[in-house]
């Protein structure tokens, strides 16, 4: 089993899809384009020492859990779409004991490149 304290990362970084996400009205019937990084905290340690696959975070079965999730998603907020994403992620992959989300929307606001949110969220202890 990993060392107590180890913390390693494994990442996604700028996943582009597209989703119904906002507050307008047109915002509300036109996808857009988001995009998504994704940091997991994790330990990479036993899947190293292995070389197997099977005792590490697999990322791509992350990306396209999120891509689907993402799809099918109509939320206002993007606070609620990175939510639902860590939650989804927390729960389908065991090892990743925090995540860190992050989603903009490129060309949102007038003379910003993008806008989002970024969230951090913890696999609740267990006792």
């Amino acid at each position: 089993m990993a060392t107590e304290g180890t913390l390693d990362q494994v990442f996604i970084h700028r996943l582009e899809t597209y989703c119904i996400v906002g507050v307008n009205p047109w915002e509300r019937e036109v996808q857009q384009k988001v995009c998504l990084d994704i940091v997991m905290d994790c330990s990479c340690q036993e899947a190293a020492a292995d070389d197997d696959m099977a005792k590490a975070v697999d990322y791509r079965a992350v990306t396209k859990a999120v891509l689907d999730l993402v799809a099918n998603s109509r939320f206002y907020l993007v606070e609620t779409l990175a939510e639902a994403v860590a939650k989804l992620i927390l729960k389908e992959q065991p090892r990743v004991q925090a995540v860190s989300v992050t989603v903009s929307k490129p060309g949102a606001v007038r003379f910003a490149h993008e806008v989002g949110v970024r969230i951090h969220r913890q696999r609740e202890k267990t006792q």
